[in-house]
């Protein structure tokens, strides 16, 4: 297998002081590694602040224009198989051209911004030697604009448009789906074990970003990529970042633990490297008692022939090669080319640094705040309060508002990089020594620690306060509730925000969760110096009354429950609303009233099948209101994944908006149906 990485430092200048090797292949007497090793003898490394030019000055000053940049020779680049005939000096043009159609583009679509344009020359390289999709290249971040799809970038992440992230049913070239970060070694690893088990000759290039190096799977992977003998190439971006989506409040972040600190202070130690490659023929050579020698040949090449001075990736069996300039295409050609020609026995790392340049962005301007900022708002003004509140969040301290809380109280918020099943084991440890962990996390990455939600926290019955932020049509609710020991909560708006944190707070006995939009508030008061009143524990409300029908709506569902409400006012019906608050424990004596009082009850929800209307019903059936005139009927998500889109679109593709809810309400008390349909 050929496991290589690059990475790109953010010292390491474009205009390098040496002349480097131009040619794009190396002679037949020198190979690969006497290449390299002169080539990073012979770097010198400037310190200067490192100029990406885009048209003058574009990027370096993080300007925009809103007329889209001339870009003669991308445009002539539909897809990867064009670019075969450029020349290295036509590849550098064609680089910088990319830059600065990638700024027009996510300027105003949002995505993630600094991370392509850290990784240009890198895309532009790879799509030269490689032949996608005969050869696959997995990301953690979706690269488009080479891959026949440059004239939808306008519609990215818009609903019927481009995903923000690679997929599979878009593109031919797309050839892993993505998103959560972290799994593209994986991925790639079970491809090249695929295609030698089905006798297949193509390259897996796998690219991994060194934020996404903090979380525990890419080791995983690396570990037993080192233990086959696939043949792959891994590549580490080493760009000093998190690249967190460009809306967030403070955006790219650097990324955090050892692991990453070390990463730009690796070398190869070549002496290690023929030692294990020899006891590694000695392990397939023979077997029985003899395989216990080879192993302590192989311990020995560890310990003592490199000492302290072996890398990680060495020491997990992989050939470490770099770092290289990232940004220099001629060498990430020649290193590519001959990477993908070399055959060898085991794994190699090879580590590209680069510049991770960033650019402005078109954003609106709310008159409110966002649910993220007022959780932090919250949470800040109970840590003024009580000094055991402290805050853990997995690389998202802009996208949770908890960068907020660290300007704050920097020594009791932690960020623990893409480590979600760490930060919930971590928060157990913090809550068993009497402190009062809020963990935030994003609720399409909260299922990536479930086992630790369970096992390490409900299980043992410890008070972790769980903020899953981002919870629009998702499946926490359905995943977290069904816990026996949790509470489970959510908010109908910016008030009630501040009510959940401060109850979670409160909650000293179990561990508690609330679920809070990717949205602004709606505008409604706030408590006086953005402290919280605890609610009483399972307790909902009633909002409107009214007879024959009743939406029970949870979280933010509520909003357009109140909204269909006032379409059916105009028509002469009046209906109940009321707010569930909690999903466990149940407002049982609610949840009577309502049963008793109306024909009709609807609970709605912005969730999936198993979620809040399954509690609910399961209590209407055992105890026994359902055996008589009662009509019950959910609203749910549908059981398919709802496309990206915007949240107004996504809503009424899931049949959720105040129309749908209207629609369903007069189309259940016997109504004609054509009025499902008005405008």
């Amino acid at each position: 297998m050929t496991l290589s990485a690059f990475g790109f430092p953010f010292y390491l200048s474009r205009e390098t002081s040496i002349d480097y090797c131009k040619s794009t292949s190396l002679s037949s007497s020198q190979s690969l590694a006497t290449y390299l090793t002169s080539l990073c003898r012979r770097s010198t490394i400037s310190l200067s602040k490192i100029r990406t030019r885009v048209n003058g000055s574009l990027v370096e000053k993080g300007e925009y224009d809103s007329i889209r940049p001339p870009t003669p020779i991308l445009d002539t680049i539909n897809h990867p198989i064009h670019m075969k005939n450029l020349s290295i000096k036509e590849l550098k043009v064609l680089s910088d051209e990319l830059r600065s159609d990638i700024i027009f583009h996510v300027s105003k679509t949002g995505g993630h911004l600094g991370s392509n344009l850290g990784v240009v020359e890198l895309t532009v390289a790879l799509h030269y030697i490689f032949n996608t999709p005969h050869d696959k290249i997995l990301w953690d971040v979706g690269h488009q604009i080479l891959t026949g799809r440059r004239e939808k970038m306008k519609t990215l992440r818009q609903t019927n448009g481009l995903s923000g992230f690679t997929k599979r049913g878009e593109s031919e070239h797309d050839s892993f789906g993505t998103g959560h970060s972290s799994t593209t070694i994986s991925a790639g690893l079970g491809m090249a074990v695929g295609r030698d088990l089905k006798g297949r000759n193509n390259n897996v290039v796998a690219v991994i970003g060194d934020g996404a190096m903090t979380a525990g799977q890419a080791y995983e992977a690396m570990n037993n990529a080192g233990y086959i003998d696939s043949d792959m190439i891994v590549i580490l971006n080493e760009n000093k970042q998190v690249s967190l989506p460009t809306a967030n409040l403070d955006g790219p972040t650097p990324p955090v633990g050892a692991l990453s600190s070390a990463l730009s202070k690796l070398q190869p130690k070549r002496p290690l490297r023929e030692l294990r490659e020899a006891a590694k023929g000695v392990t397939k050579k023979i077997g029985g008692s003899m395989h216990q020698l080879a192993s302590k040949v192989d311990e020995y090449a560890r310990r003592v022939i490199s000492g302290t001075g072996s890398t990680l990736f060495e020491e997990l069996g992989l050939y470490y090669i770099g770092p290289v300039d990232g940004h220099d295409i001629d060498d990430l050609v020649t290193i590519l080319k001959e990477v993908k020609r070399t055959r060898t026995i085991g794994p190699v790392l090879l580590v590209v640094k680069f510049d991770p340049a960033t650019g402005k962005q078109f954003k609106n301007i709310g008159e409110t705040q966002s649910y993220s900022t007022y959780f932090a708002e919250a949470l800040i003004a109970e840590a003024e309060e009580d000094k055991n509140v402290v805050a853990i969040h997995a690389a998202m301290g802009g996208g949770t508002g908890l960068n907020l809380f660290q300007r704050r109280f920097p020594t009791r918020c932690f960020d623990v990089g893409i480590a979600e099943q760490h930060a919930v084991t971590f928060a157990a440890g913090l809550a068993c020594e009497g402190l009062k962990p809020f963990c935030a996390i994003n609720s399409s990455f909260m299922q990536r620690a479930y086992d630790q939600v369970v096992h390490d926290v409900d299980l043992q019955k410890l008070p972790v306060r769980f903020a899953i932020d981002r919870a629009g049509l998702h499946f926490d609710v359905m995943f977290m509730a069904c816990l026996p020991n949790m509470i489970v909560m959510a908010p109908s708006d910016e008030a009630e925000l501040f009510n959940m944190v401060a109850t979670a707070a409160a909650i000293d006995d179990r561990p508690s969760c609330f679920r809070y939009p990717r949205r602004n508030g709606i505008g409604v008061s706030l408590p006086h110096g953005n402290k919280g009143v605890p609610l009483q524990i399972g307790k909902g409300r009633i909002l409107r009354e009214g007879e024959r029908v009743a939406l029970l709506g949870y979280g933010s569902a509520i909003q357009n429950c109140l909204e269909a409400s006032s379409i059916l006012d105009k028509r002469g019906l009046k209906i109940t609303v009321a707010d569930a608050r909690f999903c466990k424990p149940l407002d049982i004596a609610l949840i009577r009233n309502l049963a008793k009082s109306h024909e009709l009850l609807i609970t709605v929800e912005e969730g999936s099948i198993g979620g809040f209307g399954s509690h609910v019903v399961q209590f209407l059936a055992l105890d026994g209101l359902l055996d008589g005139k009662l009509k019950w009927r959910p609203m749910v998500l549908p059981d398919r994944y709802i496309e990206h889109g915007s949240p107004l679109d996504q809503l009424a593709e899931a049949g959720l908006t105040a129309s749908h809810i209207a629609a369903t309400v007069l189309n259940l008390i016997g109504t004609p149906r054509e009025a499902l349909f008005w405008e």
